[in-house]
């Protein structure tokens, strides 16, 4: 490690500095308190080994200033007999050993090679996380193919700034998980996350839902309610299915967008709030446009940073993680597990409704399996036999070879046909000479239409 060797007296300072170079560390040197800031100012070491007492301020002042500046950064103070609650107060500062004069310099030596092994599995398992962590992704994204890799760099990236999100993808896919993620990574993951599904509700609700209401909007509006636009002021909204909000709504969504402000249902006093927004659809919004059923101006309001979130079948590589993902969450802490044939016929299903689908099937299997054991492929799946002989792993597969002699057979006897029988004409129309055509029908006993006839082949029996 690099060491930040403080100490005065040069005996000492020169036998544990020759000491610490021996073992393998780097030194950095002082023999006195302000050197001793400018080397950790300027040095970064990993670990400050300091006396207590030193020209200048001393080493609680140095001990101070490490702290400052890396709070994780150990610091072990060495004091003599006379000054023992001089280390005392180091420890209740926040050093985390001190050695107490005269010492050996071989147990700094292993002092410091317990911190080293400390480091290093700190290290390792810092990389264990951010490798979970890619496979992961975020809070229940789970996937390490290429595709997901992708969306979740997106996600890191775009969610650093306010920029409105647009996630893509087909029901079941995840496009809530997504936009939490969104809000988990940003800096206003300290403010509310507040989601609202625009299929879910009718035109004169969702506006209320959106923007809220005042007393005596309309029926049963006994008080003024806020909406989901102030309810997530500070954070994020997520506006989930844009593409089934009615157009009358979207003219207000719009200003709303632009303007970040609104007056609610019945009201006339205008509201400001400082969101982001995040919006989902289950459809390709550019054919909404097209078809006059979602505002071009708001489509490109909402279209700044699409994420498109690939379905389950075209990640079929991820379905083995995510399977392990949801019987950790879904199976009380039971050891349960998917045999391997199943796992290759899951992978195989085109899972139509995507993760969502694939929860469930993990839930139900899970529900029948019991307290642990192996999770049943027929749990698993559909019972529909179509599927069934769609996902069946084959049991026996034949060699090559037979299945390219039997094409080839085939294929020779349909030349044949098609030339009468003509040996000559068939060879050139499969591209190879009348000898090898002989040895093939030889081989294969491959007879030519009307080969009994005189003249049907134009040849004799051997290609002399």
């Amino acid at each position: 490690m690099r060491v930040l060797l403080a100490e005065d007296e040069v005996t000492i300072f020169v036998t544990l500095r020759d000491a610490l170079e021996d073992a393998g560390h780097e030194v950095l040197g002082a023999q006195d308190t302000d050197g001793a800031i400018r080397a950790l100012e300027q040095g970064e070491p990993e670990v400050v080994l300091t006396d207590v007492r030193m020209p200048g301020e001393g080493g609680m002042t140095l001990l101070r200033r490490s702290i400052e500046l890396d709070p994780t950064r150990p610091v072990i103070v060495m004091t003599g007999y006379a000054t023992v609650d001089d280390a005392v107060a180091a420890m209740r500062e926040g050093a985390v050993d001190y050695v107490q004069k005269p010492f050996r310099n071989e147990a700094i030596v292993r002092r410091l090679a317990d911190l080293a092994r400390v480091r290093d599995l700190e290290d390792e398992n810092r990389a264990l996380r951010e490798e979970l962590q890619r496979d992961r992704g975020f809070e229940g994204v789970v996937g390490h193919s290429p595709q997901m890799q992708a969306v979740f760099d997106r996600v890191r990236t775009v969610a650093r700034s306010d920029a409105t999100v647009l996630i893509q993808g087909e029901s079941g896919t995840g496009k809530e998980r997504i936009a939490r993620a969104v809000h988990d990574e940003s800096p206003r993951r300290e403010g509310p996350f507040v989601a609202l599904s625009c299929a879910a509700l009718p035109e004169n609700l969702l506006e209320a839902e959106l923007f809220g209401h005042e007393k005596g909007a309309f029926t049963d509006a006994r008080k003024s309610r806020k909406g989901r636009f102030e309810l997530a002021n500070g954070g994020t909204l997520f506006l989930d299915d844009i593409d089934d909000m009615p157009l009358a709504v979207q003219v207000k969504l719009l200003r709303g967008l632009q303007e970040r402000n609104f007056e609610r249902v019945g009201g006339e006093t205008t509201h400001s709030v400082d969101i982001r927004v995040v919006v989902a659809t289950k459809v390709d919004l550019r054919e909404r446009v097209r078809e006059g059923r979602f505002r071009e101006d708001l489509f490109y309001r909402v279209h700044v940073v699409p994420v498109h979130l690939p379905p389950l079948r075209e990640r079929a590589g991820d379905v083995p993680v995510l399977a392990q993902f949801l019987i950790e969450r879904h199976g009380g802490g039971r050891p349960f597990e998917v045999p391997r044939s199943t796992m290759a016929m899951l992978e195989r299903y085109p899972w139509p409704g995507n993760v969502r689908e694939l929860e469930n099937a993990i839930q139900r299997a899970i529900a029948l399996a019991g307290d642990a054991g192996e999770l049943n492929a027929d749990d698993l799946l559909p019972a529909d036999p179509r599927w069934r002989g769609a996902v069946e792993v084959p049991t026996h597969v034949r060699p090559l070879r037979d299945v390219l002699r039997e094409h080839e057979v085939a294929h020779i006897r349909h030349a044949l046909e098609q030339t009468g029988g003509h040996r000559s004409q068939a060879a050139d129309l499969l591209g190879i000479s009348r000898k090898v055509l002989w040895e093939k029908m030889r081989d294969n006993d491959i007879q030519a239409p009307d080969a009994g006839k005189a003249g049907a082949t134009g040849e004799g029996e051997s290609p002399s």
